[in-house]
């Protein structure tokens, strides 16, 4: 009976949750080399392109899952019953085939596997990992957000027209989102307006709120995601300044570097990086009250 005791403890210890990540790894690792591929060659759909920030994300989300094996651990076993639910949904976004219900069964079984094991606890503990899972895993909500973008592309075209105007750019006209420069038009779209910058921004704000604990402090942390979506669109209204000037004045080599070439990978980094120095000075004239 001592044996077969052991053995249980054993099996559940260890061979239950290996058999549970040889199962997502079947059944997750096809999927999440697609949208790598897709994110890194730009070879997946505009809509999903938007999610490209999971190149970092999910790295991080299955790092903070690790770092909490301990506490995972010492959770005691209570399934609780919307695990089961959640399962079952998930298989069956996973065999729907449709690619949005597709993408989004991974969060759903992580969630579902969460509750089946830990209960509430555990969902609680793994919150984090499973909001940068679901914030990373591509759907079309970008796209049905696109059409009330228009005002904010209006107010970038507007802006950056007014730009080119005072330094000195002649023949630059506004009419909506359409900026003219001798009579070479640049539409600024919702894909150019920074919607998919400001998702990356906010969401690269999130782990660095997680990573340096300000997260603990609600009203430092709001402040820094609106400092962070004023530097999105600040940013955005610079770009297509720079991008109307170079396609307006015949420098299409500099245009395509900005627009589609790594040029605008650069420029998006920096700004990340931009980020990165806010929040370091928030912390250096502003401390949290435990630091970092």
């Amino acid at each position: 009976m001592h044996i077969q005791r052991r053995i249980r403890i054993v099996f559940k210890r260890y061979l239950l949750g290996e058999g549970i990540t040889v199962l997502l790894v079947l059944l997750y690792a096809p999927l999440l080399v697609h949208w790598y591929d897709g994110w890194l060659n730009k070879s997946i759909s505009l809509e999903h392109e938007y999610f490209s920030h999971g190149l970092i994300g999910l790295p991080y989300a299955a790092y903070i899952a690790w770092m909490n094996r301990k506490s995972w651990r010492s959770l005691p076993n209570s399934p609780h019953p919307l695990g089961g639910f959640l399962l079952v949904l998930a298989t069956l976004f996973y065999l729907s085939r449709l690619s949005d219900l597709v993408n989004l069964s991974l969060p759903v079984m992580l969630a579902s596997i969460c509750l089946s094991l830990k209960g509430i606890p555990g969902l609680k503990l793994q919150a984090m990992p499973l909001l940068f899972v679901f914030l990373a895993s591509p759907n079309h909500i970008p796209y049905l957000i696109e059409p009330y973008a228009l005002p904010l592309q209006q107010f970038i075209a507007e802006a950056s027209g007014w730009i080119l105007i005072k330094i000195g750019i002649n023949n630059v006209r506004v009419e909506e989102i359409y900026l003219y420069v001798n009579e070479r038009i640049v539409e600024v779209a919702p894909h150019c307006a920074g919607l998919k910058m400001l998702f990356t921004s906010l969401y690269v704000s999130l782990i660095l709120l997680d990573w340096t604990g300000v997260w603990n402090y609600r009203k430092k942390s709001l402040l820094f995601l609106v400092i962070t979506s004023i530097i999105s669109i600040t940013s955005n209204i610079f770009r297509n300044t720079l991008l109307t000037y170079f396609h307006g004045t015949d420098r299409e080599a500099l245009f395509t570097w900005l627009h589609a070439g790594w040029g605008g990978d650069l420029y998006s980094a920096c700004i990340l990086g931009l980020l990165v120095l806010v929040l370091n000075g928030m912390e250096k004239y502003f401390p949290s009250q435990s630091g970092n």
